[in-house]
């Protein structure tokens, strides 16, 4: 079979290249200025909507996805994740995540580098590469599940972060919910407000899979749960339910 020649203009530098003009071209001073109000953290952005970026997501896979493969989208991230801007990065990772059925094992190990090297530095980038690629990445090598534990224990935050919010939809089986307790546990320990957040969303979660274990869990931890993690560990509950809980994983 004649192996298929894939086009230069469709090499990633171009498609980065292509990704910077277009984003540069909508730039909006006005919501770039808003959105910056929703990090800590001071941020570069275009200002572009979340209805923009989806947009050219779509516009971009379709002039590469008869081309493509899993590694011209990894080193599109490799291109892209070190730029200062957000949608740059979030571009890449969009992209990323159109091959998940073909993610090689070793990726894992990458998106740690990534991460460690701050290339996805707020708590929005965090969530957007994690819950859905790293997250199949677990499913498809279980192996990984035991190496990911490990990220709780980081000095990095969003390495820290990323071992909650990985769970965010694997927490739908019940498989995984040894290991996400596991892991919250964990990260009990943590002062930072965007660990203890992460780590009460992913509570929250697991609570939609079985209420009653969670129950159990926050009561058995009770002081050594952050207040943060646990106000939004329990916001599905009813008032009445939350106001004893509040109460009773209070320390004495």
């Amino acid at each position: 079979m004649r192996k298929k020649v894939k086009k230069k203009n469709l090499a990633p530098e171009e498609i980065a290249k292509k990704s910077l003009a277009l984003l540069k071209g909508k730039a909006n001073k006005e919501r770039a200025m808003k959105a910056q109000k929703y990090f800590k953290e001071e941020i570069a952005t275009y200002g572009l909507s979340a209805q923009e970026m989806e947009d050219l997501g779509k516009e971009l896979y379709q002039t590469i996805k008869e081309d493509w493969g899993v590694d011209e989208a990894i080193e599109l991230c490799e291109i892209l994740l070190p730029h200062p801007f957000q949608e740059a990065k979030g571009l890449a990772i969009f992209i990323l995540a159109k091959y998940w059925r073909d993610f090689p094992k070793n990726l894992f190990f990458t998106i740690k580098r990534w991460l460690s090297r701050d290339y996805c530095d707020n708590w929005a980038l965090v969530d957007s590469l994690c819950p859905h690629v790293v997250g199949s990445l677990l499913e498809q090598y279980p192996e990984l599940v035991e190496e990911i534990k490990e990220w709780a224990f980081s000095q990095n935050r969003w390495v820290k972060r990323a071992s909650a919010v990985s769970f965010i939809k694997l927490a739908r089986q019940a498989k995984y919910l040894d290991t996400l307790y596991h892991i919250s546990s964990t990260l009990f320990s943590s002062d930072d407000d965007l660990i203890q957040k992460a780590n009460g969303w992913l509570l929250r979660e697991a609570g939609k899979r079985d209420v009653q274990r969670l129950e159990k869990f926050l009561l058995n931890h009770g002081p050594a749960i952050p207040r943060t993690t646990l106000r939004y560990a329990i916001e599905r509950f009813d008032e009445k339910r939350r106001k004893e809980l509040l109460v009773r994983t209070r320390s004495s």
